[in-house]
């Protein structure tokens, strides 16, 4: 226990101080707040208010689920330009598929997109999901998403970051 405590001691602080450069009322950057209008401005012409998206795992290794994640988290907050994440395809308008599919799951994708209402949009996030990535199609995967469903959009990155997923789905809603 007081080797622990000694090592916390020495290491100090270890992360990151963010980068900001200048700030509106809630201290957001000022790209962000744009980008975010930008596509509250789309979905709300197109959309009523508020799009709902699902996101799949096809078979990745979780770096985008982690950036995916981030555009929930207070500093992101995606929310609040009207973009919803659900649990459920039979709700969403949007399906964010990552990593190349696996076998194992190349029905439940397939599933999911069917219980998917129309009009829908596919998106596949990263380049595992755009091209299969390093794993390309085995006998364990089938590569890209495009293999397997329909896709409207690539969003490219390995992983792309937050910023790169909102710039996406502005494309997306631009079609």
């Amino acid at each position: 226990m007081l080797r622990l405590f000694k090592k916390i001691l020495t290491t100090g602080i270890v992360t990151e101080r963010v980068k900001r450069r200048s700030h509106d009322k809630q201290g957001n950057d000022d790209e962000l707040e744009q980008l975010g209008i930008e596509i509250k401005r789309h979905i709300d012409r197109k959309f009523s208010g508020s799009i709902a998206i699902r996101a799949v795992d096809a078979g990745s290794c979780n770096g985008c689920e982690l950036e995916i994640h981030a555009l929930n988290n207070p500093y992101y907050d995606i929310e609040r330009f009207g973009i919803h994440f659900v649990a459920s395809p039979r709700h969403a308008d949007v399906l964010l598929v990552t990593g190349p599919v696996s076998r194992h799951m190349q029905t439940a994708l397939l599933r999911t997109y069917q219980a998917t209402p129309n009009p829908k949009w596919v998106v596949a996030v990263g380049d595992c999901a755009a091209c299969g990535g390093e794993f390309g199609v085995s006998y364990a995967s089938c590569g890209a998403v495009s293999n397997v469903i329909p896709v409207d959009m690539v969003i490219p990155g390995c992983p792309p970051t937050p910023v790169i997923l909102m710039k996406g789905l502005l494309g997306l809603l631009e079609q």
